[in-house]
């Protein structure tokens, strides 16, 4: 009997990476197409758990279980996408900017983008204007990601894109914006593309700029 891959959609949407890691591997040993295991079952699952979210359904805590069962199944996905000559949806550039060392949302878009298809380089947290530049040219991400979660600290989102602005560098990536203080007027402000609200939001507008 083939692999179940509704099992696998509920298995994702809900957290269980044991079972995600035994069908993504059934589907692979069954040649199931990884790009059909991935974007009709496991990418749905997850954006389930964030309508789930935005209803009040679900919490923080629920969705990152439900990312780290994805990326259980991504990591096993992966290497049969690259050997079957599959290339990443695109590149993305993301980190928590100096001086705050909140990681919860930036985690989850990075699984998040992850699952969905995209390299994804972390730079981690409290990393200052001058890392994101360096960074940039090194790995000429299609977009940069910021995150912050304080007030006084999301000022540094505005010193990071001055600095792309300054070193030539801004014209070559979309700027999103992230966290708590943070909203779609405040990114204007700070000459960034746009603002995402929530972590799948972010993962949208990143799908939307790359394709």
């Amino acid at each position: 009997m083939g692999v179940d891959l509704r099992a696998l959609y509920e298995a994702v949407s809900f957290g269980k990476a044991q079972i995600v890691r035994q069908l993504v591997q059934q589907a692979v040993d069954e040649d199931v197409p990884p790009h059909e295991v991935l974007n009709n079952y496991m990418v749905p699952a997850l954006q389930e758990v964030g309508a789930r979210f935005e209803r009040g359904e679900a919490f923080v805590p629920e969705m990152l279980i439900a990312a780290r069962a994805m990326q259980v199944g991504v990591g096993i996905l992966r290497p049969v996408m690259v050997s079957g000559g599959g290339k990443p949806m695109g590149k993305v550039l993301i980190g928590t900017v100096q001086g705050d060392l909140h990681d919860i949302g930036k985690n989850l878009v990075a699984m998040l983008l992850q699952g969905a298809g995209f390299d994804v380089v972390d730079l981690g947290t409290d990393v200052p204007a001058d890392k994101f530049i360096e960074a940039v040219r090194l790995h000429s991400p299609d977009v940069v990601g910021l995150s912050a979660l304080l007030t006084s600290t999301m000022l540094k989102m505005r010193e990071v894109i001055n600095g792309l602005e300054n070193n030539g560098l801004r014209g070559q990536v979309k700027v999103m914006l992230g966290g708590a203080p943070l909203s779609a007027k405040v990114a204007d402000e700070f000459g960034a593309d746009a603002y995402g609200r929530t972590a799948f939001d972010a993962v949208s507008l990143v799908q939307q700029w790359v394709s």
